[in-house]
């Protein structure tokens, strides 16, 4: 008989033999093979994503292991990201929709929400947000949620993105809350914000040509920046002023690309927030600054 316990450890050491690894391999939602295997393990068999310690010992019958075994076999087989086989990520405690026409939502600007990091920045004169660069919608709906009060504003480039943010808008009820806006960069969106978010693509052509393959599975559009990745920030910029408030501020998620960011903007002195993944990948900049 086969246990939960015993299951994960065992496709967790045949994706470690496959070569997935922390560097080649995750990164979009679990970050050791361990943790990739427990998540694959329990949401084929149906069984809460976050209680392994609760379920480790239970037993799994021969069809449901045959089933957990197409799912993984089909993660080596494939190097499909594994929200792409499941259909479901989570951000911050909350499951979204996502397949290939979005990126997998990892933005570190979630965490920033949920621990009120921002919060300083806003006041009783806060009422409109913009998420520039939705994708699938989840900044905008963890947005929303955080800011009751708040009407957001969700924008992307891509239709079919924007088809999936519809899916995450009304699964969480927030149509009401939450308008969606097909536009490139800021030309459609009508401000002005007080807030806006942006999770742009920034990643530079060096390391976008070396991206492991379930990286490159998806959307190049989300993810390319040009030479130094900073080719959609140097546009937002020009414009992003004309469509914020007197007070607005901008929270703007560049990656790894710090040392471009500072080649591109010397004259630009951002705060930094601390993030899980450090000081150096979120920053926030003023109307005043951006004018």
């Amino acid at each position: 008989m086969q246990t939960v316990l015993g299951l994960v450890e065992y496709w967790a050491d045949r994706l470690e033999a496959a070569g997935l690894t922390q560097a080649d391999g995750f990164g979009q939602g679990t970050l050791t093979a361990f943790d990739e295997a427990a998540w694959l393990v329990l949401w084929r068999l149906g069984l809460p994503l976050d209680e392994l310690d609760e379920v480790e010992n239970q037993t799994v019958a021969s069809d449901a292991i045959a089933q957990v075994a197409t799912l993984l076999e089909a993660r080596i087989s494939t190097r499909k990201p594994a929200a792409y086989l499941t259909r479901e990520a989570w951000l911050q405690g909350v499951p979204f929709y996502v397949d290939e026409r979005v990126i997998i939502p990892r933005s570190l600007i979630a965490e920033l929400l949920v621990d009120e990091s921002i919060d300083p920045w806003l006041s009783e004169a806060t009422h409109r947000v913009l998420d520039l660069c939705t994708g699938n919608g989840s900044l905008a709906v963890l947005a929303a949620m955080a800011y009751p009060d708040i009407a957001v504003d969700a924008a992307d480039i891509s239709s079919d993105a924007l088809a999936v943010a519809r899916i995450n808008v009304d699964v969480h009820e927030l149509q009401d809350r939450i308008t969606l806006i097909e536009s490139d960069g800021l030309t459609a969106c009508p401000g002005p914000y007080d807030l806006i978010l942006c999770n742009p693509p920034y990643v530079n052509a060096s390391t976008m040509a070396g991206l492991p393959p379930e990286f490159r599975a998806e959307p190049a559009l989300a993810l390319a920046g040009g030479e130094d990745g900073m080719d959609f920030i140097r546009s937002l910029f020009l414009n992003a002023a004309r469509h914020m408030s007197e007070n607005a501020v901008l929270v703007l998620e560049i990656g790894n690309e710090r040392k471009n960011f500072e080649r591109a903007f010397p004259e630009l002195e951002p705060l930094w927030f601390e993030t899980s993944a450090g000081a150096d990948q979120v920053l926030l900049l003023t109307r005043q600054q951006l004018a």
